[in-house]
């Protein structure tokens, strides 16, 4: 395993960064997204599979973080919008639809069946950066971690079965409430200055690849105003299909607050990382 976590990284590094895991670290358009797809058409009784950019819309609400939410929304919103095809529609009080059955079902896409090994669409998802990348962040005294809506048992595969990462500082679904909620973003910012020992305000990079991301660091600016606080958007390889959508996925992140954007995470250079600074702090 690449043992580039643990290094102390001296307290004069410029800045931290934290990083999203989904649609960053690793691409989830065949697995979450698609277990999404499967989630709503199982329980609109195979009626309604949601297209790609429909999920997207979804999420740009903001709030749409958790994926099982996310799948429930859509379920919901299919049978409210049946009166306007002339047929008859249901309230939500009148939907038979129980979270935790649909969760269960969920994960039998996204993890498999099988309760003692991940074999589901989780195990075919490409990474997004290479261990090098945080090499370099750590030679040049600038801590990394991660903050994610996953579970602590998905968010781990990613990182340490994929990436190879030894006890990376990670703030999963389980240790704090789903974004846009800035509690998991500034408890990840707390780990990293206790385990390098950090003493003074390091200004903090959150980079994420949605609307919710924007708004936690947008929120976590609010609760702490005098750190400054730095969105970078990515570009998740399903938007980038089509020039069009990736323009205006482009627009959306930067309307949320994204100081800068990015087809791919590597590209936030440490030169990036320098230069975006000196005209903040």
């Amino acid at each position: 395993m690449t043992d580039i976590n643990s290094k102390t990284v001296p307290p004069q590094g410029r800045a931290m960064v934290i990083f999203d895991i989904d649609g960053v670290v690793r691409d989830v358009s065949g697995s979450y997204r698609q277990a999404i797809v499967d989630t709503v058409e199982h329980f609109t009784d195979g009626v309604y599979r949601p297209k790609s950019i429909e999920i997207d819309q979804l999420k740009s609400e903001g709030i749409w973080n958790n994926d099982w939410e996310a799948s429930q929304e859509l379920i919901y919103r299919y049978f409210e919008s049946q009166g306007s095809r002339g047929l008859a529609t249901k309230v939500r009080s009148q939907i038979d639809l129980d979270y935790d059955t649909l969760v269960t079902f969920f994960q039998s896409r996204y993890r498999g069946l099988d309760p003692e090994q991940l074999t589901g669409y989780i195990c075919n998802e490409p990474l997004l950066l290479e261990p090098s990348y945080l090499e370099s962040l750590t030679a040049a005294a600038i801590p990394w971690g991660f903050f994610s809506g996953a579970p602590r048992e998905e968010a781990e595969y990613a990182l340490i079965r994929r990436l190879g990462l030894q006890q990376p500082v990670l703030i999963a679904m389980e240790d704090a409430p789903g974004k846009p909620n800035p509690t998991g973003l500034l408890a990840a910012v707390e780990q990293l200055e206790q385990r390098h020992q950090i003493t003074v305000e390091l200004p903090v990079i959150y980079v994420g690849d949605t609307i919710a991301d924007m708004y936690t660091v947008n929120q976590a600016r609010s609760l702490q105003p005098r750190r400054t606080w730095i969105g970078v958007g990515i570009l998740p390889p399903h938007v980038q299909q089509t020039s069009e959508r990736s323009e205006a996925y482009r627009r959306s992140l930067k309307q949320a607050g994204a100081t800068l954007v990015f087809n791919n995470v590597e590209q936030l250079t440490l030169e990036k990382i320098s230069k975006n600074l000196e005209f903040r702090i």
